[in-house]
C-alpha cells in the first residue's frame, strides 16, 4: 500500500514514467511516506544510507554507472544542507542527480517548528531547476504538480545533464497508507534537435497521422515567414489552422481569424465536433480567453508545442509533448510525411467560421478601431495597445500585408506607445497605434522625445476612464470604489499633442470621425505626425459589448445569433425606440429594436440593447 498524499503520488510515478528507478533512501520521519511508497514499488531498485553526505555522493556514482538519473530522498531540515557538496559536484561534473527533500507545509517555516529551513530554492544556481510541489486539494492543484515534476525531470538532460530539486511539504497526518495503486498520469516528452532521420521522427509522424482532428494554433510572433507553394498545399489542407492579428503572416494559407467569435456563438451540439484531437501550437502568448477556456474545458487526446528553447509552456492544460525546434523546420518537414487522406476537420471549422458575420456598431470604442482597420494602407505597421483595443481588432479583418505588433509579453498597459514610437524611429512605413487613454496618459512621456517622425499616427480612445473593468464579471463598482478602480478622467491629449508637433484631430460622433479618418489614414506621407482622439461614453461602450461567455448547458439567445435579413416584428412601430442621446440632446434619428439586435435599419449579430454581460476577455482587466 502506498501513501494517501497526492503529490508523492504523482511524484513517485512520475519518476517511474522518466525511468529514474534507482533511489538512495535517507532516514527521517517527515520523508517516510515517500520512503515507504518508493521501498514498495517493485520497479524500483532503493538503497539505504544513513549520512546525506555520503548519500549525495553514492547517488552520484549510481547515476554514473549508465548514464541515466538517480535520485537521493532525505527528510527535512538540515539534512537537505548536507546534501549541498554532492549537488555542487552533480553539477559541475554534469550528472543527471534528482534531489526530494521533505518539508513541512510552508506556513510553519520560521515560526520555530522543529527540523525547518526554507527549502525551496536553496541550492540556488547549482542546480539545472528547482520546484517545490503544491500539497494537492484540487484539480487545478494536481495538474501544476504533475507539470513541475516533469519539468524537473525532464531538465536533468536538457542542453546538458545536472541536477534537479523537487521540494516536497507534507501536512500531518504522515502515516496513511490506504492507496493501492499509483495513479495514470500525463508524461510530458521532449524530443531535441529532430532530423528527418530520426526514429523518434518517424514515431512522431505515426502519431501524428492517427488523428483525423487536427488543430495548429499560432501566437503572437514578430515576424512574416513565407511558405514556399510546394509546402502550403502538403500542410494546409491537414489542419484547422487558427490565429490572431498579432501572429501576424506565420501561416501556411488563410487561417481563421475569428475563432472567438464562432467559439461564443458555437451551439453545445457543436461543440465535440470542433474539438481537436491533436493540437500543435507555436509562437508566443495568446490574446483570446475563450479559446484559452474552450480547450481547457474539452482538451485534445495529445498538444505538441513546438519552440527553439524547448521550454514546457502548457497553456491549455493538456501539453503532452515538447519539440524543440524552429516551427517552420518542423512543419516543412513533416509536410510530406503526412498520410494522403484529406481530413474532414479543417472544412468542418472554415466552414462554420465562414457564416459567423462581422459585427456592426454604432458610435464607439469598437467602431473607431473598426474604421481604422478598414482603412488602412495595405502596407504599414499597426501597434495595438493592450486592455480593450487589442480585443477590438481582432472583431474585424485586416490584410496580411499589414503587421501588427503589439506588448503580449506581460499584457501591461504600460509602454505600448513608447515601443511603438521607438519601432517608428526605425522603420519606413507608416506607423499607426490604436491606444486606449489609460495606456495613453500613462506612457505619455514616450512623446517627450526627439526621436518621434512623421511616420507615426496615434488613435486615441478617450472614454474617460477604464472601460474595461466596467465589464468584468462580479465586480458592483456602483459605490465609491468605482473612481479607483476605473480611474475616471476627464483629461485630453490636445495640449500635449500640439505642443509635441502633432496634428490634432478629434471626434465626438460618427460624421466627425469619418471626415477624420480620411486625413488620418492617407498613405502618403505628412509633414507632421497625427494624433486623432476619438472622444466616446464608456457606459454605452460596454453595453455593446459582445456578452460574456455562457455556461455550456444553456442554449444560445436567439439574439445572439447570426439572423435573417427581416424579421415580422419589425414591421410595428410599437417594436422600435429611439435610443437616448449620449449628451441629452434632441432623440437620435436612429432605432433599435427591444426582442433583437435590429439598430439603425440594419441586424447584427452583437446586441445594442441589453441584457448586457461582459466580453470574454476582460477577466485579467487588461
Amino acid at each position: 500500500m502506498y501513501t494517501d498524499k497526492k503529490n508523492i503520488l504523482q511524484l513517485v510515478a512520475l519518476l517511474e514514467a522518466h525511468g529514474i528507478t534507482k533511489v538512495v533512501l535517507c532516514p527521517g520521519s517527515r520523508n517516510t511516506p515517500i520512503v515507504h511508497t518508493l521501498s514498495n514499488h517493485p520497479n524500483f531498485t532503493c538503497y539505504a544510507v544513513t549520512d546525506e553526505r555520503s548519500a549525495g555522493y553514492f547517488a552520484i556514482g549510481l547515476a554514473l554507472n549508465g548514464g541515466k538519473p538517480a535520485a537521493v530522498c532525505c527528510t527535512s531540515g538540515t539534512a537537505l544542507l548536507n546534501l549541498h557538496p554532492a549537488v555542487a559536484e552533480a553539477f559541475y561534473q554534469n550528472v543527471p542527480l534528482v534531489v526530494i527533500s521533505a518539508d513541512r507545509p510552508a506556513a510553519w517555516i520560521g515560526q520555530m517548528d522543529g527540523q525547518t529551513v526554507p527549502q525551496p530554492g536553496v541550492f540556488q544556481t547549482l542546480v539545472k531547476k528547482s520546484v517545490n510541489l503544491p500539497e494537492i486539494h484540487t484539480e487545478e492543484d494536481e495538474w501544476y504538480c504533475n507539470r513541475l515534476v516533469n519539468e524537473a525531470l525532464l531538465e536533468t538532460n536538457h542542453h546538458g545533464k545536472g541536477p534537479v530539486h523537487i521540494n516536497v511539504p507534507i501536512s500531518e497526518p504522515l502515516f496513511q497508507f490506504t492507496v493501492d495503486a499509483l495513479p495514470e498520469v500525463r508524461v510530458i516528452t521532449r524530443y531535441q534537435g529532430l532530423n528527418v532521420y530520426d526514429r523518434d521522427y518517424n514515431d512522431l509522424v505515426d502519431r501524428m497521422n492517427k488523428y483525423q482532428k487536427r488543430m495548429i494554433i499560432i501566437g503572437q510572433m514578430n515576424l512574416i515567414y513565407l511558405f514556399e507553394k510546394r509546402y502550403i498545399k502538403l500542410l494546409y489542407k491537414h489542419f484547422a489552422w487558427l490565429t490572431e492579428h498579432i501572429g501576424n503572416q506565420t501561416v501556411p494559407g488563410i487561417p481563421v481569424k475569428n475563432f472567438d467569435a464562432a467559439l461564443y456563438a458555437m451551439p453545445e451540439e457543436k461543440i465535440d465536433q470542433m474539438v481537436p484531437e491533436l493540437l500543435i501550437t507555436y509562437g508566443g502568448h495568446v490574446v483570446s480567453k475563450r479559446l484559452k477556456k474552450f480547450l481547457r474545458q474539452h482538451p485534445p487526446k495529445e498538444h505538441w508545442h513546438v519552440s527553439p528553447d524547448g521550454e514546457v509552456v502548457d497553456l491549455y492544460g493538456s501539453l503532452t509533448t515538447v519539440i524543440e525546434m524552429d516551427p517552420f523546420e518542423f512543419l516543412e518537414k513533416i509536410a510530406s510525411l503526412l498520410d494522403n487522406r484529406t481530413p474532414d476537420y479543417p472544412r468542418v471549422w472554415e466552414n462554420y467560421c465562414k457564416i459567423i458575420p462581422e459585427p456592426e456598431f454604432a458610435y464607439s470604442e469598437m467602431l473607431a478601431v473598426g474604421t481604422l482597420l478598414k482603412a488602412l494602407p495595405e502596407s504599414c505597421a499597426l501597434h495595438l495597445a493592450n486592455s480593450s483595443v487589442v480585443r477590438y481588432a481582432q472583431l474585424y479583418s485586416i490584410p496580411s500585408t499589414i503587421e501588427v505588433c503589439c506588448n503580449r509579453g506581460t499584457s501591461g498597459i504600460e509602454g505600448s506607445l513608447s515601443t511603438a514610437v521607438g519601432y517608428a524611429a526605425a522603420s519606413d512605413k507608416l506607423n499607426f497605434i490604436a491606444i486606449g487613454d489609460l495606456s495613453f496618459f500613462y506612457d505619455m512621456n514616450a512623446l517627450w522625445n526627439i526621436n518621434v517622425r512623421s511616420n507615426l499616427r496615434i488613435l486615441l480612445l478617450n472614454n474617460g476612464g477604464g472601460e474595461i473593468f466596467h465589464t468584468l464579471p462580479g465586480l458592483d463598482m456602483s459605490g465609491t470604489s468605482h473612481k479607483f478602480i476605473a480611474a475616471v478622467h476627464k483629461t485630453s491629449a490636445k495640449g500635449w499633442a500640439e505642443e509635441r508637433g502633432f496634428l490634432y484631430l478629434q471626434a465626438q460622433n460618427d460624421e466627425e470621425l469619418t471626415e477624420a479618418m480620411k486625413t488620418f489614414t492617407q498613405p502618403e506621407t505628412m509633414e507632421q505626425p497625427v494624433l486623432l482622439e476619438v472622444f466616446t461614453n464608456k457606459n454605452k461602450d460596454a453595453r455593446m459589448l459582445p456578452p460574456f461567455p455562457r455556461h455550456s448547458q444553456q442554449p444560445l439567445p436567439e439574439r445572439y445569433l447570426p439572423l435573417p435579413e427581416q424579421v415580422p416584428h419589425h414591421s410595428s412601430q410599437d417594436d422600435l425606440t429611439r435610443p437616448p442621446h449620449p449628451e441629452g440632446k434632441s432623440a437620435s434619428q436612429d432605432f433599435s429594436c427591444r426582442h433583437c439586435s435590429y439598430y439603425k435599419g440594419k441586424l447584427r449579430w452583437y446586441p445594442h440593447r441589453p441584457p448586457v454581460s461582459p466580453p470574454s476577455d476582460s477577466s485579467d482587466g487588461l
